[in-house]
């Protein structure tokens, strides 16, 4: 009941099913509008007498460009020089026009399934776009899964161009689902595709937009916690999205009640892996690190099958830690349980040697240090000279922006890079699905 009560106050600017549900996440009686309107989109226009057009309507209720409002809704406004929309007005225009119904989605294709969710590719019958439909099933018992209920609450305030977007919430008894931007590979299928090789410049303009997402969310105060391959989505234009969720947190000072049971185990800092829970948007960098060695190698950095296992392979790559290069590890609990032998540490060039390239090698091991507060952040990693043959308009570039809008910046095309259809378009695994 707690969290159905939670998911009550999520979702802004979209409209739930249930009536007493608006689309600011507020209950009617809080939002302190009434539900008495007789036009309520209320488009303000100079000209009396002019028809309302789609354009109106759009730019009133702050909707996208190629969005289609059904004639019968459009036929039914009048003109009306009144002031801003109350959250009530806008709720009911909102749900007129078809968001916040299942009507409005049409499912194609089954993507997945997994304990709480299946996902299906759809198309929205609004913009007869693509759309990606995650269907939580709900328990009366429980109310919304608490992964749930982080994704909506986070994803509704995070707006940028390398963060997934929410288009819409469809809140029935017994699923809730979650709408969004249709992507249509992740970033291991990317790499699969290639046969493991990308190009030296694919790798940058992933890696910065990457990045930029994280910058902005570590901005606000928001840790991803679970950055891997299949969670970095990339459509057709190669703009690169975060996806998935479920397991970050909003954050205000670095607090010791976290789960050390996040990231999946290949991207998981040794920090983390030895129980530390008192951290901050540094565990995503170690993450990040690990996928820009798997970028340009080929291969995972640290593949481990147990915790044990994950932290014998950080070790005998980067050198068992040492007082020196990782304070207090000495008086570590589950590091002295563990019988590790002593490792000086590889060559990650030897290993990658493509790492020479452009100070990549100076860039992955600011990622890759054992004093979590020392890691590089976000913001810093975008000034680093690695990206330098980027140009320095993507410096410039506002949130929303696409990398690709600036001037001559485009991917290469990979070696062996194959280009998947439809049907094998659904094999892809990405656990945002689930």
């Amino acid at each position: 009941m707690k969290e159905r009560r939670k998911m009550n106050r999520l979702g802004q600017g979209v409209v739930h099913e249930v009536p007493r549900i608006g689309s600011d996440g507020e209950s009617e009686e809080a939002s302190g509008a009434s539900d008495e309107v007789t036009s309520p989109v209320n488009v303000k226009l100079r000209q009396k007498n002019r028809r309302i057009t789609q354009e109106d309507i759009n730019k009133r209720l702050s909707l996208p460009a190629d969005l289609r409002v059904p004639d019968a809704f459009l036929q039914k406004q009048t003109i009306s020089s009144e002031g801003p929309l109350s959250r009530s007005s806008r709720r009911q225009s909102l749900s007129e026009i078809g968001f916040g119904r299942m009507e409005t989605y049409t499912k194609l294709d089954k993507l997945g399934e997994g304990t709480y969710a299946t996902v299906y590719k759809g198309r929205s019958r609004l913009t007869e776009n693509l759309v990606a439909l995650k269907e939580i099933r709900l328990e009366h018992e429980e109310g919304a899964p608490c992964t749930a209920i982080r994704e909506v609450s986070l994803l509704k305030e995070l707006k940028h161009a390398n963060i997934v977007t929410l288009h819409d919430i469809v809140h029935t008894d017994k699923s809730l689902t979650l709408v969004f931007e249709y992507l249509d590979r992740d970033l291991k299928q990317y790499m699969d595709e290639c046969g493991a090789q990308l190009s030296m410049n694919n790798v940058k303009i992933f890696l910065f937009q990457l990045l930029r997402g994280l910058a902005y969310c570590h901005q606000r105060r928001v840790l991803h916690r679970d950055l891997k391959p299949q969670n970095l989505l990339i459509n057709e234009k190669g703009e690169l999205k975060l996806a998935d969720f479920g397991l970050a947190r909003a954050k205000s000072v670095p607090t010791k009640t976290y789960s050390n049971e996040v990231v999946t185990l290949w991207y998981r800092p040794p920090d983390v892996l030895l129980g530390s829970t008192e951290y901050s948007t540094q565990i995503d960098m170690w993450g990040v690190g690990c996928i820009m060695y798997e970028m340009i190698s080929g291969r995972p950095l640290f593949p481990g099958a147990t915790v044990e296992d994950e932290l014998h392979l950080i070790f005998r790559t980067l050198g068992t830690p040492t007082e020196s290069t990782w304070p207090g590890i000495s008086t570590n609990e589950d590091f002295a349980q563990y019988p590790f032998s002593t490792y000086t540490g590889e060559s990650l060039l030897t290993k990658a040697p493509r790492l020479a390239h452009d100070s990549g090698l100076g860039l992955l091991s600011k990622f890759l240090l054992y004093e979590a507060k020392k890691r590089i952040s976000a913001a810093t990693a975008l000034k680093h000279p690695f990206f330098e043959s980027l140009g320095h308009t993507v410096h410039t570039l506002k949130d929303q922006d696409s990398i690709f809008s600036c001037p001559g910046l485009m991917l290469t095309r990979d070696h062996n890079h194959k280009v998947t259809n439809g049907g094998q378009a659904k094999t892809r695994r990405q656990s945002m699905h689930f």
